[in-house]
């Protein structure tokens, strides 16, 4: 698999190629937020879960501008946004389905010694590491709190 940036370059090359202006715009801007991320947290080299957060970021950035644009009324904007997000969803991996998302929350109450709701905190930071972008923060939660008996 090539580094995230080599993959993103060839993927600016076809649409270039392709003349999808919407596609190459929307790359052109994930690169620039992955070499902000770089330069900002001084990186040599971005490691796949830099790469994955600055794109679950981006992801994160489209869903608020539809909602917005959702209730403004706004629809052109707003599939312009939805279109932005299936190009970006491609660039992260698999998500974990709730199942997966129960266990991996399981272990990491295992792995910390939580017995209580008070220690939700130290249960999400282990299950967010075990994750490694592939759940989000929200369903991790709510599977910390099921567990820990909230």
């Amino acid at each position: 698999m090539p580094l995230p940036i080599e993959r993103i370059d060839s993927e600016i090359k076809a649409a270039m190629i392709a003349r999808d202006s919407l596609r190459l715009e929307t790359l052109r801007g994930l690169k620039s937020a992955l070499k902000y991320h770089q330069i900002d947290k001084k990186l040599d080299a971005l490691a796949e879960s830099d790469f994955v957060s600055v794109v679950q970021k981006q992801i994160k950035q489209r869903h608020d501008s539809i909602e917005s644009f959702r209730t403004a009324g706004r629809q052109d904007l707003q599939q312009k946004e939805e279109a932005e997000l299936a190009i970006l969803k491609a660039f992260v991996p698999q998500g974990l389905s709730p199942e997966e998302v129960e266990a991996l929350v399981k272990a990491a109450i295992v792995e910390t010694g939580a017995t209580s709701k008070a220690q939700v905190g130290q249960v999400m930071k282990a299950a967010i590491a075990k994750a490694a972008g592939r759940a989000d923060g929200k369903s991790i939660n709510a599977a910390a709190l099921k567990l820990l008996g909230a």
